[in-house]
């Protein structure tokens, strides 16, 4: 049958950060990691919306330990708050969800295009903040989740246009940012192993999920036609935001789960289905850029990372 949520083991004592915990995959593994007993902490662009979605899950499980934050990962500013407020927090796990897809060209409160601002830069300056939380220097079972796309294999790294000044597509904007997501995370496993470091850095898709992400470009273009059409879609082929989760349920829970691995759904075209390990693309595994990628991100955001930068690999 494959892994679900009924498999995810006890999470009493541990504390998990899930960003964009209000909707979709952030608000359905939210449920499921406080249902099994975990402290989740949510991070949410409005706070309004965070209690609101906090308030549904009590209705469902009347003692789940949840926390509400605000956090605008399109906002420096706010993520530094963010972190400042739980410098002497110990952490076990961070989920790094939070996202936008395909909108028009705009920026971000740091000049930053707003995809390759929120989906890469945000969650890479928050998990630089947050590192020392998650135990690195311990026996511990801490990790670090990020959640990109199937489209990330569409993704190029254009390094002459990381922002898309000079040229803009929202999807080719989107699959950027996605394929940065998965280069990070695979950098940030060879440099946690290279400190000999017990985190574990993991990459998960969620397949094609029905959430509000898909419908926000159509929305802010002002066009009926591509919302609708989403909504068929969505409807026909989408599976829940519930299985979306679950690849980075399995990641942040399972005993099982590797550093360094890629979760997606199993089922056709791995769009829809429970949770396996998968190949991202080829152009994910290209170190020479992941490291290219790491330090533009540093310089962009400002944040450094207490690790030590890998060797490269040799050719014989």
């Amino acid at each position: 049958m494959g892994w679900t949520a009924d498999d995810i083991p006890n999470q009493d004592g541990r504390r998990i950060v899930v960003t964009g915990a209000n909707s979709g995959i952030g608000l359905e593994a939210t449920r499921e990691l406080a249902r099994n007993g975990a402290t989740v902490i949510m991070t949410c662009r409005s706070v309004d919306r965070g209690e609101e979605a906090a308030s549904n899950i009590r209705a469902d499980i009347p003692n789940a330990d949840l926390r509400v934050e605000a956090c605008d990962l399109g906002d420096l500013e706010s993520i530094h708050a963010f972190a400042d407020r739980l410098d002497d927090a110990d952490l076990d796990v961070l989920i790094n969800n939070a996202g936008v897809m395909a909108i028009p060209r705009s920026e971000t409160a740091d000049g930053f295009e707003t995809q390759f601002g929120v989906n890469h830069l945000g969650h890479f300056a928050l998990t630089g903040l947050l590192l020392e939380t998650l135990g690195l220097d311990e026996e511990s079972d801490s990790r670090i989740i990020t959640v990109s796309s199937g489209v990330h294999e569409r993704g190029e790294i254009d390094f002459d246009d990381l922002q898309s000044e000079q040229s803009y597509d929202p999807w080719d904007a989107y699959a950027q940012s996605k394929l940065a997501n998965v280069l990070f995370a695979y950098e940030l496993e060879r440099r946690l192993l290279t400190a000999d470091a017990t985190a574990k850095s993991i990459a998960v898709h969620p397949g094609y999920a029905n959430t509000q992400l898909q419908f926000r470009g159509p929305e802010q273009r002002g066009s009926r036609l591509r919302k609708a059409a989403m909504w068929v879609m969505n409807t026909v082929l989408a599976q829940s935001a519930a299985m979306g989760a679950l690849p980075a349920l399995y990641a942040a829970t399972a005993p099982e789960a590797e550093g360094g691995a890629y979760y997606g759904p199993g089922g056709v075209m791995n769009m829809r289905g429970t949770p396996e390990r998968q190949a991202s693309s080829e152009r994910s595994y290209d170190e020479e850029t992941a490291r290219r990628l790491w330090a533009a991100s540093s310089d962009l955001t400002g944040v450094t990372y207490d690790l030590p930068e890998p060797k490269a690999e040799v050719s014989a």
